[in-house]
């Protein structure tokens, strides 16, 4: 039985060990690297930019010409804040005023575990299962000139596209998976990285230590869960009480909410000392 990678615990369990990062980052950028060491919860010091970030995964190649990032996701997200740290891994190789080289190539890459929130610039509904973001120089005759090779690589396992390569698609079906069906899941275990993987998340792999710090996670999640659906029914709470003073019957209320009237009757009859009481 597969550990659920949406746990922070597990993903680092199974992205921290050379082979799997290895592995991913072949099927995913193309690339066939080495790394020196992977470090997690990495922080820079000094500081760079305005904002002292954490990064989840870091790797460096034994040449120190490639890092690589990879960050594990969640919630629902600011695109724009993975993009800073993006550009700040960069921006942090000028060593000097007089010196703006940037010595290393920079790959971050992004895991998803919710279905995207996120509309582009026309207001549409982003339902991909890859994005790729690069920097493109290209003359006056629309001609490209590679100057840079960094690249940015947002997966999310909970939309399917038929673009998609198929070895970017059998570590998605890895994460979706472990998360879906992990007793009996659906993998690549031709892939030697996967099989890895998969071996290193089975459940009897966890030591105790490793099991608490994994359920504490599991908790949290729980915590902040119940904590928004509180805040939600609260909120409804409140709009009920609003339209219902303001002359709105209580069947238009209902079917505004999406409630029945009972349920509407009971939000407007609460009174304030009654929010806090629980409602599960």
């Amino acid at each position: 039985m597969l550990s659920n990678l949406d746990n922070e615990v597990v993903f680092k369990k199974a992205f921290t060990d050379k082979i799997v990062f290895q592995c991913f980052v072949k099927d995913v950028l193309g690339l066939t690297i080495q790394v020196s060491k992977i470090e997690t919860e990495k922080r820079f010091f000094p500081k760079i930019g305005n904002i002292d970030f954490e990064l989840d995964i870091y790797a460096e190649t034994v040449d120190k010409r490639i890092c690589i990032e990879l960050q594990k996701v969640q919630y629902d997200y600011t695109h724009d804040r993975f993009l800073h740290y993006f550009l700040m891994l960069i921006a942090g190789q000028q060593l000097s005023s007089r010196e703006y080289a940037i010595g290393q190539t920079v790959h971050q890459i992004l895991v998803l575990t919710l279905p995207y929130t996120l509309k582009d610039l026309n207001g549409r509904q982003l339902t991909d299962e890859m994005l790729v973001t690069t920097f493109t120089t290209r003359n006056a005759a629309k001609v490209e000139r590679l100057l840079y090779r960094h690249s940015f690589v947002t997966l999310n396992p909970n939309h399917r596209d038929p673009n998609t390569p198929q070895s970017v698609k059998d570590w998605l079906d890895l994460i979706y998976e472990s998360m879906h069906n992990p007793q009996a899941p659906s993998i690549n275990l031709q892939n030697t990285g996967i099989q890895r993987a998969a071996e290193l998340i089975e459940i009897h792999q966890f030591t105790p230590k490793q099991l608490a710090a994994k359920k504490s996670v599991e908790q949290a999640r729980s915590a902040k869960i119940v904590g928004e659906e509180y805040a939600r029914w609260e909120e409804r709470v409140r709009t009920a009480k609003k339209f219902y003073a303001n002359g709105v019957s209580i069947e238009i209320i209902a079917a505004s909410l999406e409630k029945s009237i009972p349920e509407i009757q009971e939000m407007i009859d609460l009174t304030a000392e009654h929010y806090r009481k629980p409602f599960w």
